[in-house]
Formats: C-alpha cells, sequence, structure tokens
C-alpha cells in the first residue's frame, strides 16, 4: 500500500503580510501600561535607598563567607565539591598537604569571583563541611576593578564566625523522634 502525501498550502491575504493590525495591538498595550505607570498609581511603592533599607529575607543569598573550626583554621578540607557544583565556575581552589597526619588536606588558595557569581547556591549544598555560606546578610560593595571583585581565602575568612556545626557527621542520638505531635505516628 502506497503512502499518499496532501500538500497543503497557507493562504494569506496581504493584511496578514504586512502585521499591522498586531503591530498596533502591541503598541496599544504598551501605551496602555505606560499611561497607567505614569498617572493611573497613586501609591507606587518607593523606598528612599540610602536612608531607608527593608528587612531581608531569612534565606537572602549575600556574600560568601568560609567558616573556621574552633581552632581557627578554615573548616574546608578542599574537597572541590562546590567548584564542582558552580555553574558560573567562579570558585578556584588549590589543595594543599600538611605535614601533621591528623589534619586534612586544606586549601591553599580559594577564592570566589563575585562578578561571575550568579548567587544560586549550589556551592553551599554541595559542601558536606559546612565551610562556605551565602548568609552574610551583605550585598558585594561596588568595585572599580575586576580583581576587587575576586574573593581570596582572607576575604572570605573576615566574614566568617565559628560555626557550630558537627565536623564529620552528625551528633549522637540524631535519629531520636522529634518531640513534634506531627512526627507521632512515626
Amino acid at each position: 500500500m502506497a503512502a499518499t502525501v496532501k500538500v497543503v498550502r497557507l493562504e494569506r491575504t496581504w493584511k496578514d503580510q504586512i502585521y499591522l493590525l498586531e503591530v498596533l495591538r502591541g503598541l496599544g498595550l504598551t501605551l496602555k501600561h505606560m499611561f497607567v505607570n505614569m498617572w493611573g498609581r497613586r501609591a507606587t511603592p518607593t523606598i528612599q535607598y540610602p536612608e531607608q533599607t527593608i528587612e531581608y529575607p531569612k534565606r537572602f543569598r549575600g556574600v560568601h563567607r568560609l567558616m573556621q573550626r574552633d581552632d581557627g583554621r578554615v573548616r574546608c578540607v578542599a574537597c572541590m565539591m562546590c567548584s564542582t557544583a558552580c555553574p558560573a565556575r567562579c570558585i578556584h581552589i588549590e589543595a594543599a598537604e600538611t605535614d601533621d597526619p591528623s589534619i586534612e588536606k586544606y586549601p591553599a588558595v580559594f577564592a570566589i569571583d563575585e562578578l561571575k557569581c550568579v548567587d544560586c547556591g549550589l556551592c553551599v549544598e554541595a559542601c558536606p563541611c559546612d565551610s562556605i555560606r551565602m548568609d552574610t546578610g551583605l550585598h558585594m560593595p561596588p568595585v572599580l576593578t575586576r580583581g576587587a571583585a575576586v574573593l581570596g581565602k582572607i576575604d572570605l575568612l573576615k566574614l566568617a564566625a565559628p560555626s557550630v556545626a558537627t565536623q564529620g557527621g552528625e551528633k549522637p542520638g540524631w535519629q531520636s523522634k522529634p518531640d513534634d505531635p506531627r512526627f507521632a505516628d512515626r
């Protein structure tokens, strides 16, 4: 059995081909929004920024920071998971070994290019040691050169605070049931 092909041609009129009606409809919509925004609103929410600020939400992603251990060393073990997870490729880490066998490797170089960063937070989620965070609540300050936007290990540690997370895993008893009544059936 042979297949047959039916050719269908789209017939357009000259009105359809110049798109005049559609251009006028789009222009009308644009003018409508312009007039409503210019004269229709009386209470446009405006914040006088330098004098007035708004409170950021709890999950605001600010400038990165590196966390410290109790002894003041950086928590990062240079596992490269944050730089691997970064879609913008803005994290650069160079690992170094120590002579002390009880100390893990550490980052000799840890740099984040804040101009390339898209503030996605994937680096924070990928870090197994809770060493990188974006909870500073600060915007990246304006810079005059690209090099000033690259934050090194020292700059990131200046924003740090000692971490309260347990290094290497959960605390004992983490599998116990919570006191919340919603989990009573578990």
